[in-house]
Order: C-alpha cells, then sequence, then structure tokens
C-alpha cells in the first residue's frame, strides 16, 4: 500500500484541480451584468493585477538571496543539495494559490451582484463556487508539491523516509516565507484602504459605504482581493503542507523511517479532497437573509465533509499503518471535533446571532471608547475556549498514538491531528474565500446602483462572510498551534541528528533553569507582540496616506459630491500599494532573521525556547486579535441592519470606528500571526546544522 501511497496522493492533487477548473467554468457563464458593473468589476482586475505584479517582484528579491543562501549551505555539506530547489518551489505554489483564488475573485464579483438580482441563492451559489476554486486550487497545488517531491526522492534519487522528509520540510519554509509576504503586503494593503474609506467617507462626510464619490473605494475592493483572497490563499496553503510535512517528518522519526507513517497523513489528504467535493454540494438556502439560515446552508457542507473524512479514516489508518496502529484513528478523530469546535468557539464570539457580538453593538449606545473596550474584552476573554480545545486534542492524540510509552508516537498523534482538523480544507476555505467575493459585489451593487434589495442580499452573504473569514482564520490558527508543535519536536531531532554527524557529546538541555532556554523563551513570548506592533503600525502609517489623499479630493475636486465629477481611484490605489509594498518588508526579514540570530548567539537550546514561547503567546495573540476584528465588523453591521438606530446614526458611527481599529486586527496581524510561528520554526530547521556548528552560549 505505502508503494502507491503517494501516487494517490498525486491523483487527489488532480481530482482538486479539475474540480477547481470545473467550477470556474462554471462561474464565467454568468453575467457581470450592466456596462458600469463591468467597468468597476475591470478597475478591481486592473488594480489588484497592478498591485500583485508588483508585489511578486519585490518577493522575486528575496527568494532569489535566500536560494544564493541555501545553495551556498548545500555546497558546504549543511545542507542537502535538493533544499534550495524545494525551497522555491514551496514559495512558488504558495504565490500561485493565491494568484490563481485572486484571478477568480475579481472574475465572480460583479457576477454574483448580478445573481443576487436573480435572489439570494443564486448570490450564494455563484460567491461559493468562486470559493471552491480558491479552496480545491490549495489543496490541489498543496499535494501536487507534496507528492512530486516524495516521488522524485523516493523512487527516482531511492532517499531513505527520513532524508525525504528532512529535504520537504524546505519547501514549507518556502511556503511559510511567500504567505507571510502576501498576508503582511496584502492585509497592509486592503486595511489602510478600508480605514481610509470608512473614516473619511462614513464617519466624516457621512456618506454611505461603498459609495462612488468615494476616492478609496476602489482600493478598499482591491484590497479584498489582494489581501482577502491572494493573503489568504498563500496562508492556507502554507497551513495545509505544514501540518502534512511536519506529520510526515515525524512520523520517519517515530516509526524508524516506516514509510507506512509518512504516507499516511498524504494518504488522508487526498481522500479528504474527494469528502470536500461531496460536502459542496450540498450547500444551498432560500431567499430569506437571516444568518441562521445561511449559517445551516454552509454548515450542510462543511459538517457533511467533516462526517465523511471521520467515516473514512479509520479504513484508512486500518490499511495504511494495519490493526496495530489502529488507535491512531482517534489521534486523527480528536482533531478532527477540535476543528469543528474551535469553528463553532469562534462563530459564537463573532457572529451576531449570538450574545457577545449582540452586547458589543449595545456598548455603541454610549459611544466609541465602551465599543472599543468591548471589543477588546471580548477577544481576550475568547482565548479560553480554544487554548482548553486545543489541550484537550493534544492530550487525547498524544495518548491515542502511544505517546505516554512512547513520545516520539505521542508526538506523531499530535501532527496528525493537525492533518485531520484541515482535511477538508477544500470545503472550508470555499466558505471562507467567497466572504471577499461577497463583500465585492456589495460595492459594486452600491456603485452601478442596483435596487436596495441586491445589496441587502449581498450584505447578508457579507455578513455571513465575515463570521465564516473568522471561523477559518480559527481553523488556521488551531492547526498552527499543533503544526507548531510538531515542528518544535522536527527540530529536536534535527539537532540530534546534526550532534550526532559531528561526533558532539553535547546535550540537548530544556530545563527551565536553563539560561539559554529561559532567554530563548522571553525572546519567543516578546516576538508575536513586537510583530504584531510593526505590521499595525504599517497599516496606521499607510492608512494616514489615503485619509489624507481623501480629504483633499473631497475638498479640491468641485462637483465630486453631487456627482458631477468623478473621484481619482487610481491615485489612491497607487497610494496603498507603495505603502504596503514598503512596509511588508521589515516584518517578514524579521521572522527569517531572529531565529537564526537566536541559534548563533544562545545556541539550539535557547531557539527551542524561542520557539516555545512564540507558540504560546502566538497563538493566544492570534485568535484574540482575529476575534476582535470579526466581532466589531459584524456589531457595525447588525446595527446597519436596523438595531440601535440603524444606519447614520451616532451608534453607527461609534460602530464604524470600532470596526475600524478591528480591521488590522482580524486581517493584517491575527491571521499573519499564525504564519509566523510556523515559519519560526521551519527556519530554525533549516539553518540547525549551521547553529550546531556556530554558536556563542
Amino acid at each position: 500500500m505505502e508503494n502507491y501511497s503517494s501516487f494517490l496522493t498525486l491523483a487527489g492533487s488532480v481530482i482538486a484541480i479539475v474540480f477547481a477548473i470545473i467550477m470556474a467554468k462554471k462561474v464565467m457563464k454568468y453575467s457581470e451584468g450592466t456596462e458600469k458593473m463591468q467597468k468597476i468589476a475591470q478597475s478591481i482586475r486592473e488594480g489588484a493585477n497592478a498591485y500583485l505584479k508588483r508585489q511578486y517582484t519585490v518577493v522575486a528579491i528575496f527568494f532569489a538571496g535566500m536560494f544564493l543562501i541555501l545553495g551556498v549551505m548545500a555546497l558546504t555539506n549543511f545542507l542537502t543539495p535538493f533544499v534550495p530547489f524545494a525551497f522555491l518551489t514551496g514559495g512558488f505554489f504558495s504565490g500561485l494559490s493565491g494568484f490563481i483564488g485572486m484571478k477568480i475573485a475579481t472574475a465572480s464579483n460583479a457576477r454574483t451582484a448580478n445573481a443576487c438580482q436573480e435572489g439570494l441563492n443564486n448570490g450564494l451559489r455563484v460567491a461559493f463556487s468562486a470559493g471552491s476554486v480558491m479552496g480545491f486550487t490549495v489543496v490541489g497545488l498543496g499535494l501536487f508539491d507534496i507528492s512530486l517531491w516524495f516521488i522524485l526522492l523516493k523512487f527516482v534519487f531511492k532517499l531513505e523516509a527520513s532524508e525525504i522528509t528532512s529535504a520537504m520540510l524546505t519547501f514549507g519554509m518556502g511556503a511559510s516565507s511567500m504567505a507571510l509576504f502576501a498576508r503582511v503586503g496584502g492585509g497592509i494593503f486592503t486595511k489602510a484602504a478600508d480605514v481610509g474609506a470608512d473614516l473619511v467617507g462614513k464617519v466624516e462626510a457621512g456618506i454611505p459605504e461603498d459609495d462612488p464619490r468615494n476616492p478609496a473605494v476602489i482600493a478598499d475592493n482591491v484590497g479584498d482581493n489582494v489581501g482577502d483572497v491572494a493573503g489568504m490563499g498563500a496562508d492556507l496553503y502554507e497551513s495545509y503542507v505544514g501540518s502534512i510535512i511536519s506529520a510526515m517528518a515525524l512520523g520517519a522519526a517515530a516509526f524508524a523511517g516506516d514509510v507506512k507513517a509518512v504516507t499516511l497523513p498524504m494518504v488522508l489528504a487526498a481522500v479528504g479532497v474527494i469528502c470536500s467535493i461531496a460536502g459542496s454540494f450540498f450547500v444551498k438556502t432560500g431567499e430569506k437573509t437571516e444568518q441562521k439560515l445561511l449559517l445551516k446552508a454552509l454548515r450542510k457542507g462543511t459538517n457533511l465533509s467533516a462526517i465523511l473524512i471521520a467515516v473514512l479514516s479509520f479504513p484508512i489508518v486500518w490499511l495504511v499503518m494495519g490493526k496495530e496502529n489502529l488507535s491512531l484513528y482517534f489521534s486523527i478523530f480528536s482533531g478532527l471535533v477540535a476543528g469543528v469546535a474551535i469553528g463553532f468557539s469562534t462563530e459564537y464570539f463573532t457572529s451576531d446571532t449570538y450574545k457577545p457580538t449582540k452586547k458589543l453593538a449595545e456598548k455603541s449606545q454610549t459611544g466609541t471608547a465602551t465599543i472599543i473596550i468591548g471589543g477588546v474584552g471580548l477577544g481576550m476573554m475568547s482565548t479560553a475556549l480554544p487554548i482548553l480545545i486545543i489541550a484537550v486534542c493534544v492530550i487525547a492524540a498524544y495518548y491515542f498514538a502511544g505517546g505516554f510509552s512512547s513520545g516520539a508516537a505521542g508526538l506523531y498523534g499530535v501532527a496528525i491531528a493537525a492533518v485531520g482538523m484541515l482535511s477538508t480544507l477544500g470545503i472550508t476555505l470555499a466558505t471562507d474565500a467567497y466572504g471577499p467575493v461577497a463583500d465585492n459585489a456589495g460595492g459594486i451593487a452600491q456603485m452601478a446602483g442596483l435596487p436596495e434589495e441586491v445589496r441587502e442580499r449581498t450584505d447578508a452573504l457579507d455578513s455571513l462572510g465575515n463570521t465564516t473569514a473568522a471561523t477559518g482564520k480559527g481553523f488556521a490558527i488551531g492547526s498552527a498551534a499543533l503544526t507548531a508543535l510538531a515542528l518544535i519536536a522536527s527540530y529536536k531531532d534535527q539537532i540530534i541528528k546534526a550532534l550526532s554527524d559531528i561526533g558532539s557529546s553535547e546535550t540537548i538541555d530544556l530545563s527551565i533553569m536553563n539560561p539559554s532556554v529561559l532567554i530563548g523563551l522571553f525572546i519567543g513570548a516578546c516576538l508575536p507582540f513586537v510583530f504584531a506592533a510593526l505590521t499595525m503600525n504599517s497599516v496606521g502609517k499607510a492608512a494616514e496616506s489615503v485619509v489624507v489623499e481623501v480629504r483633499r479630493q473631497f475638498n479640491e475636486i468641485k462637483g465630486i459630491m453631487t456627482g458631477e465629477a468623478d473621484a481619482d481611484y487610481a491615485s489612491c490605489v497607487d497610494l496603498c500599494t507603495k505603502a504596503s509594498l514598503k512596509e511588508m518588508i521589515l516584518p517578514t526579514v524579521t521572522a527569517v532573521l531572529v531565529p537564526i540570530v537566536t541559534g548563533l548567539v544562545f545556541g539550539y537550546n535557547g531557539v527551542i525556547g524561542m520557539l516555545a514561547g512564540a507558540t504560546a503567546t502566538g497563538f493566544l495573540m492570534a485568535i484574540f486579535m482575529s476575534n476582535s476584528g470579526g466581532a466589531w465588523d459584524n456589531a457595525k453591521k447588525y446595527i446597519e441592519s436596523g438595531e440601535f438606530g440603524g444606519k447614520g446614526s451616532s451608534n453607527h458611527k461609534a460602530a464604524v470606528v470600532g470596526d475600524t481599529v478591528g480591521d488590522p486586527f482580524k486581517d493584517t496581524s491575527g491571521p499573519s500571526i499564525n504564519i509566523l510561528i510556523k515559519l519560526l520554526s521551519m527556519v530554525s530547521i533549516v539553518f540547525a546544522s549551521l547553529v550546531v556548528n556556530y554558536h556563542i552560549f
């Protein structure tokens, strides 16, 4: 079975890609609507394409530099010669996932708005089909990259399982690097435009959201695509392949190089593709815009996919690992349950159908300060349940994998639980990616002057998208915590191997009393805060320039407020592009340099302390920021639905400010932190041999 598992995974990748193509063709058959709608959609496409072209040019320079560094390390025997090329393919496919997602999103926004003229279900189907293209492209390309490298290294170069996984971990580093650039850069762009458009347009000028008189409105819509679609696609690609590769690496270590343990995560992911496709056919709704009904429509698909993979995982484990390792099924099952539980936890704290967000909206009655205080408190409180869920998942996965008698096997159980959590990513990401499409559709409906009921339908889909996006982030963050734990274990294995290669008698001392570990712990604990500060400040700087530009146009362009003159949309798009490309460099380079510098100064014990500290605080920070931002956004939409005075009221203005504060929380800093904690581990693994040979303490 194990000799054919990689080919089964390759087949799964092809099925996912073919399904994505079918969905793309389905979307393209719909009409983009009126000439004005087509013109607006074309402006958004041009802005998104221009931004990604410039971003990828900057990123290419970074990748070329890293390729040279890794090449030199390979020539000096610190790495295998496959590593530099694996790094490039990981980054390439991560970027390609985001690019394809962006292309279909910008092609489907006007089509969704036009479909909403016919009915809510039609709009949902178009937007969800576009999201499916993103979801299945990510899993298809991820499995393609993994299976191709595995087949090449095993059947062509005849490498052992441990050598294969050691080389493949590097394309996880490439994927993480690309994802961080995409998430940070896209997040800065989209939130700078969003903040500028909201503060000047909605709060100061008192005009509706997505009003064509607002000069930042096109930049805001472009931002939805480059940040919430392209950035998210690269992010989830990295999460997906990272969980699979870390499980493969620990399988090789825990089962003495037995290739069966290496291929189990690959087979599980391939079957997850089929389950996700099956679930996608059950997503449909009626014409009522109630959030509970819309959530139920999406849950039909995601829950069915989760049930299918839960059932099929049992025979998969039996066939691949044998009945003597059948308890691994319960490790996988614990990951699935944890993923669903984190999704419900996120939904509870961010959806306006539940008390926390309704209570947050109520705080708008006493002003801006109280709604901001309430949102911060809500986000902090929302971290408790996910921590408990992950703790139970880790204990269960560790126990069922036999960890209390063999630590390595237990850690493999934790890693395979992360794979279980992300096994149905195809449909989970589809429910996430459809949100920005619906958001853009609402903007186009507003700018094109479509009937009010169309905007009500797009707003309902957009509000649902906020909740599903928060749920998607919860999945990504939860899996990041499990994957990071597995990667720390992989780093320890790499250190042991590197020490053995040089004949060293040094031992790994992870005692909290070891100064190197303690210092590393503090460095790691601090890093997510510094990273969040860098990205938040970057959004602030970029947003300031947009605010100044929008105010200038309102003051200087005569007739803009009466609709007699057109706003200069291109200038705001250009401002956001320049600012985001400049500001994304420092946070990303920091994430790459810190583990290397920490290792060279405090040694591998310091690095393990750093990884532990960053994982613990990073998980909490990511949950807190994502949930606070999601709750502020939906509290605003709850008020816009007619509660607490509705649109234009003082309560609404307070909620808009809260949403504006939450924008970089949920779409820039929060989701970037889950990439950060995995990238730190990936970089540490790649530079493990260098640290073993050269460190001060």
